[in-house]
């Protein structure tokens, strides 16, 4: 039997989340975890900062917390002990911030890895929350649609860089694939899951998008929040051009901007047009300069990143 063969209704489950400063919904989240129609095995939480952890969430039976200090946080590293510390079939890897939007989506998951030969990984579509704003919810629309899909290699000139998009806000993994594909890398500032799936691609493997597996998951970043996440992602594609070298993804980028500005044209909403151009322009600047990261000063790097630890340890 392959390790293919065993998923039905018979793969183990373990959901992976990395905490920090947990706030009250947490408990809201291992709620809704618990009462999935799949029910995982064990929720592993990588705690950082045991001093704002609630020992009331210990009450959740299939809770295990690992906590760890801020200095030794990382994007990458920390998801990848973690898959150390599960020997289920599937892991489920989420953020803090995520809700399940029903009882579906551990088994819908489940279900879209099992389903496609091939496929590494699976995703889930990210709603937006009841205070999300009006543009950050066509943005949700466009990255996370109606319809799910199979991405592989052979996909790259029809979705460009989104043939590698998978999102840990609420991904499910192939164990064995995961392993055979080397898994997180050690050390990323940011985008973990893409070059993990990308690297699942690139080796012949497939991701899939579970448009019917959803989660509530939105935020309304600033101009200044979107210029230095931005920033992140530019340097993380920079280190790893065996994944994003000769995949651009500016298009993806002047593709949103355009379908954003239609769309607040044809519903009316004129006045977030400046809004709609100021955030894309510190995308976008945040992304070149973090594309260009070796050629700035030390001191401009930490104040374009949100992640200032990770370069305490470079």
């Amino acid at each position: 039997m392959t390790h293919k063969e065993k998923y039905n209704d018979t793969a183990t489950v373990d959901v992976i989340i990395p905490a920090y400063r947990p706030g009250r919904e947490f408990g809201e989240l291992l709620h809704r975890l618990e009462e999935q129609e799949y029910r995982p095995r064990r929720i592993l939480v990588m705690n950082t900062g045991e001093q704002y952890w609630n020992r009331e969430w210990e009450k959740c039976p299939i809770l295990e917390v690992h906590h760890l200090e801020q200095k030794d946080f990382d994007h990458g590293g920390t998801r990848r002990r973690a898959a150390e510390l599960s020997n289920a079939d599937i892991m489920i890897f989420m953020t803090q911030d995520a809700l399940p939007a029903d009882r579906k989506v551990i088994g819908n998951l489940v279900c879209a890895v099992s389903k496609n030969p091939g496929a590494g990984a699976a995703y889930a579509r990210q709603l937006p929350r009841a205070d999300c704003r009006f543009l950050e919810c066509y943005t949700r629309s466009f990255n996370y649609p109606e319809q799910s899909s199979v991405k592989s290699l052979a996909d790259i000139d029809k979705y460009g860089i989104k043939t590698y998009f998978c999102s840990n806000v609420c991904a499910a993994y192939d164990k064995g694939i995961y392993l055979k594909t080397g898994g997180f890398t050690e050390r990323a500032i940011f985008n973990e899951d893409m070059i993990c799936a990308g690297t699942m691609i690139q080796k012949g493997y497939s991701v899939v998008y579970a448009a019917d597996a959803r989660v509530y998951h939105s935020h309304n970043y600033s101009g200044r929040q979107q210029f230095h996440r931005n920033f992140d992602l530019g340097v993380s594609q920079a280190e790893h051009p065996e994944i994003f070298e000769g995949v651009p993804s500016e298009g993806e980028g002047i593709r949103l901007v355009k379908r954003s500005l239609g769309y607040l044209i044809r519903t009316g909403h004129f006045w977030l047009i400046p809004q709609l151009i100021w955030q894309s322009g510190m995308k976008y600047a945040g992304y070149f300069l973090g594309k260009r990261y070796r050629k700035l000063p030390r001191k401009v790097v930490l104040a374009c990143t949100m992640s200032p630890y990770y370069w305490n340890r470079k």
